[in-house]
C-alpha cells in the first residue's frame, strides 16, 4: 500500500481516516533494525601448532533499540565458538562475552567467517584467521596444567619445563597470559635455549572465588608458532578449623616435671591443611602430629601439649595454628601452675627390747604384708626418720632387734603410712 505523504502545510492529521492514522502511528513507532556488532571486529590467531589450540575473547553488543536473540552459529573447520549457550537474548545495548578457539588439524592458513543466526534479518558474521604449523623445536612439559581443587584464600604452584629439541638455539621473545587467578614466575624474556637445553618456570593459581577456572599461557617469537599451555583449576570454599577444648588446664605441676594433655582439631566444610603450630611460651610444647598435615572435611585429629613449669607460680600461653582455613586462626588456650618439689619423710619410733640388744633393723615394703627391704641397720636408737619417700604412695614398715650374738628377732607389728 502506498501511503500519502504527510505535509502539515497541505494536510492536517485530523483530515485522515482513522485507518490511515493507525497505520501511520504503527510505522512511526517501529524500532530501528537490530544491529549486532563484535569487538574486536575480527580475530587473528597467528601461528598455532597442529594438535594445540589458542583461544581469544570476543564481545557481542546489541547496538539497536530492541532485543536480539542469537539462535545459532556456524563453526568453520578449525574454529569453535565457546562459553555461550544458544539461544541467547541480548537486550537493547546489552553485551555478551564468549570465546573463540582455533585448533588447527592441518598445516596452512585458514581464513573463515563465523556467521551468527538471529531473529532479525541477515546473519552477522565475524572474520577469523589463523595458520596451522607442523612443528617447532621448543616443547612444553607438561603440555597442560591442572591444579585440581584449590581452596579460596590459598594458592597452588606447579612447575613447567621448556625444552629445545632442535639442532640450534631457539628464542622465546613473547608471552601472554589469560585467565583469572593464574600467574607465573621465573620466566624472563627474551629466553634463549641452546640445543637440548631446558628451562623451568612456575605457574601459580590463587582462586578469586569458588568455581572452575581456565586460562592459557602463550609463548612464541615472530618467526615461529605459538606454544599454548592450557590451564585449569577449581576454586573451592575454604574449610573452617576449630579446636576443642578451647582451653587446656594442667592444674598444679611440680617444677621441672612434665604433664601432657590432649586436644582435638576439627575441619568442617572442606579439607584443611595445617602448615605450622607454634606456642608463645617455652613451658608449653605442641606435639603428637607431624607438620604439615591435612584434615579431611568432617574429620578430627588429636594433638598433645606438654607443660613443664620452670618456676613456681601460675603460667599461661597458647598454641596457634597456621592453615588454609577461612576466618581467623584458632588457638588453644593453656593454663597451669608450677609448684616447688615437695619433700616427705616418715618418722618411726618403737619401745626398746628387754633384755637390751645391740641395735635395730628397719624394713620397708610397698605391699601390705611384705615383702620388705632393709633400709636401716643396727642402730641402738629406738627411732628412725625415712626421708626417701614420695608423694601419693603408701609404705609398710617393720623392725627387728639384733642381740650381741648377731641373732635377729622376728618382724615387729607392721605400720602402714600413706603419703599424700
Amino acid at each position: 500500500m502506498n501511503l500519502p505523504r504527510v505535509n502539515s502545510r497541505s494536510l492536517r492529521l485530523r483530515s485522515l481516516s482513522p485507518a490511515l492514522i493507525a497505520i501511520l502511528l504503527f510505522l512511526l513507532t517501529l524500532p530501528a533494525h537490530a544491529q549486532l556488532t563484535f569487538s574486536p571486529n575480527n580475530l587473528s590467531f597467528g601461528k598455532v601448532l597442529t594438535g594445540q589450540s589458542r583461544t581469544l575473547q570476543l564481545a557481542m553488543t546489541n547496538t539497536s533499540s530492541r532485543s536480539i536473540t542469537i539462535t545459532g552459529d556456524t563453526n568453520p573447520s578449525g574454529f569453535t565458538v565457546e562459553n555461550i549457550s544458544l539461544p541467547f537474548t541480548l537486550g537493547p545495548g546489552g553485551t555478551a562475552h564468549c570465546s573463540v578457539m582455533f585448533a588447527p588439524s592441518t598445516v596452512g592458513q585458514l581464513v573463515e567467517n563465523i556467521a551468527f543466526t538471529t531473529n532479525g534479518s541477515g546473519s552477522p558474521s565475524l572474520q577469523v584467521r589463523g595458520t596451522g604449523i607442523g612443528n617447532w623445536s621448543v616443547s612444553l612439559n607438561p603440555a597442560s596444567l591442572g591444579f585440581g581443587n584449590v581452596p579460596v584464600g590459598s594458592s597452588a604452584t606447579l612447575p613447567v619445563a621448556l625444552t629445545n629439541t632442535g639442532s640450534s638455539s631457539a628464542v622465546i621473545s613473547q608471552q601472554y597470559l589469560q585467565g583469572s587467578g593464574f600467574s607465573f614466575t621465573g620466566l624472563s624474556l627474551p629466553l634463549v635455549l641452546g640445543k637440548g637445553q631446558s628451562y623451568t618456570f612456575n605457574v601459580t593459581y590463587s582462586p578469586q572465588g569458588a568455581g572452575s577456572a581456565s586460562g592459557d599461557i602463550w609463548l612464541s617469537n615472530p618467526g615461529n608458532p605459538t606454544l599454548v599451555l592450557p590451564l585449569s583449576a577449581t576454586g573451592t570454599t575454604a574449610g573452617a578449623l576449630s579446636v576443642s577444648p578451647t582451653t587446656l588446664s594442667f592444674g598444679k605441676v611440680t617444677d621441672g616435671t612434665t604433664e601432657t594433655l590432649n586436644a582435638t582439631l576439627t575441619a568442617t566444610g572442606a579439607s584443611v591443611t595445617v602448615s605450622s603450630a607454634s606456642s608463645n611460651s617455652s613451658e608449653f610444647v605442641f606435639g603428637g602430629l607431624a607438620l604439615p598435615f591435612t584434615i579431611a572435611a568432617g574429620q578430627s585429629v588429636s594433638f598433645s601439649v606438654a607443660f613443664t613449669p620452670q618456676t613456681s607460680g601460675a603460667a599461661s600461653g597458647s598454641v596457634s595454628f597456621t592453615s588454609n582455613a577461612s576466618g581467623s586462626a584458632p588457638a588453644e588456650g593453656l593454663t597451669g601452675t608450677g609448684v616447688a618439689p615437695q619433700t616427705y619423710s616418715v618418722t618411726l619410733s618403737w619401745n626398746a627390747s628387754n633384755p637390751p640388744v645391740t641395735g635395730y633393723n628397719v624394713y620397708r615394703g610397698n605391699t601390705n604384708g611384705g615383702p620388705y627391704s632393709k633400709i636401716y641397720s643396727l642402730d641402738p636408737s629406738t627411732s628412725y626418720t625415712d626421708s626417701t619417700v614420695s608423694g601419693n604412695e603408701t609404705y609398710y614398715y617393720v623392725t627387728t632387734a639384733v642381740n650381741s650374738s648377731g641373732e635377729e628377732s622376728a618382724y615387729s607389728n607392721q605400720v602402714q603410712v600413706a603419703i599424700p
